[in-house]
């Protein structure tokens, strides 16, 4: 019986070296994958309709500024005080709209990336299993060290399981 645990002892540490570890570049990844360039491409437009709206209140504003400051001189104070009101309340829907626009992009933004973020670990958990791998670490998650020589990259791996080349 002492035999026996002193050799189960012995062979205890030979197991832990027998772990299988692999490590993975999930930024590499996401940038090769079909979705992410659509989803870029959406926010890219989406940004763009923002930034037509926001250009085109904002030259309606500069337009009613001048039309007021040119003829500021000649207005009665009732006109003025309308007009003043006008542009004061412009003004706050421009603001109110560019803060509401970015919300919302950042919002779709993230929206996009978390389904993008989910097939990606998902795919590393199958890799991982399939491969019998303790741990995939992933190497852009800012790890201090991870040792590529006593791990596998199954980056490529994962690329073929979500059919990326």
């Amino acid at each position: 019986m002492k035999k026996f645990i002193i050799a189960a002892l012995l062979a205890l540490p030979m197991s832990v070296f027998a772990q299988k570890f692999a490590h993975v570049n999930s930024a590499t990844i996401i940038q090769a994958m079909p979705e992410y360039t659509a989803a870029q491409t959406e926010m890219e437009n989406l940004n763009k309709t923002y930034q037509d709206d926001l250009k085109r209140m904002q030259d309606e504003f500069q337009t009613k500024l001048d039309d007021y400051q040119k003829n500021q001189a000649t207005l009665p104070d009732a006109v003025k005080q309308r007009r003043e009101s006008e542009l004061q309340d412009l003004n706050q829907r421009i603001q109110t709209f560019y803060q509401t626009s970015q919300e919302e992009l950042q919002k779709a933004t993230q929206t996009k990336m978390q389904a993008i973020t989910t097939k990606v670990t998902n795919a590393i958990k199958e890799v991982g299993i399939a491969g019998g791998y303790v741990y995939v670490m992933d190497i852009t998650s800012g790890i201090p060290y991870i040792s590529e020589t006593l791990s596998t990259d199954v980056t490529a791996q994962v690329k073929a399981k979500l059919g990326i080349k």
